[in-house]
């Protein structure tokens, strides 16, 4: 997924209410759209190097959005939302092996009244939904885990999969690592243990657990390799 121009570079100050991030760039501090609604813990470190693109939007008010951040000389990317983009790129270029017998690809749809999945996978055999989910926060070596924060809405998204499994559906989650430093993925269970037993239960259940990593730069960030999940 390409960048519309190369992302700028500057000089994390801190982020604050969530969606607000202040940089320093040319020796001014700007104010950037902050697209991540966790904590991003550990990511927010004052002077980290950050990198953003400028909205050409003029009805914006905040003309920067934050998209990369800088930790022990790795990038990591905080934009999640890019990760459906980064995940519907791979799906068309059949980058993502266990899903690539499915030739239909839909976005966005519906599966109960309070629930729509990041995708709707389809060949002339069988119908996989497919739920996205950013990952950000590595705190042991090499080891990138989930989730960063509380999350009862990815709670329910899993309760939903296992749902579609019943009615027929194949059902998969796929995590993306916005970063290239990790050997392996797992549930944050000190975070968040109801996420972690809804997520064994969908394992037992027969969801089926995917997660990449990406490679990043200032023009472009896609899907690179996939990662074992560590139980």
């Amino acid at each position: 997924m390409k960048f519309k121009k190369k992302l700028l570079q500057g000089s994390l100050i801190k982020r604050y209410k969530r969606f607000f991030a202040d940089i320093k760039y040319q020796n001014k501090t700007i104010t950037a759209h902050c697209p991540n609604s966790g904590s991003m813990m550990g990511l927010t470190n004052s002077g980290s190097k950050a990198w953003f693109s400028q909205v050409d939007n003029p009805k914006r008010k905040l003309k920067y959005t934050l998209q990369i951040v800088e930790k022990n000389n790795k990038q990591i990317g905080i934009n999640t939302h890019l990760t459906n983009k980064i995940v519907l790129e791979a799906l068309n270029k059949k980058k993502i092996k266990s899903l690539s017998k499915f030739n239909d690809i839909k976005t966005e749809v519906k599966f109960s009244d309070n629930t729509r999945f990041d995708f709707l996978l389809s060949n002339n055999k069988e119908k996989c939904f497919l739920e996205v989910k950013n990952v950000t926060l590595v705190r042991q070596n090499y080891i990138a885990e989930f989730p960063d924060a509380i999350t009862s809405r990815g709670t329910k998204h899993l309760k939903e999969l296992i749902k579609a499994k019943t009615k027929g559906y194949k059902s998969c989650i796929l995590y993306i690592i916005q970063r290239e430093d990790c050997k392996s993925f797992k549930i944050a269970k000190d975070i968040d243990e109801k996420y972690k037993n809804a997520f064994d239960e969908a394992l037992k259940k027969g969801v089926k657990i995917l997660c990449y990593d990406c490679k990043l730069s200032n023009e472009e960030i896609k899907l690179n390799k996939e990662i074992y999940y560590e139980s």
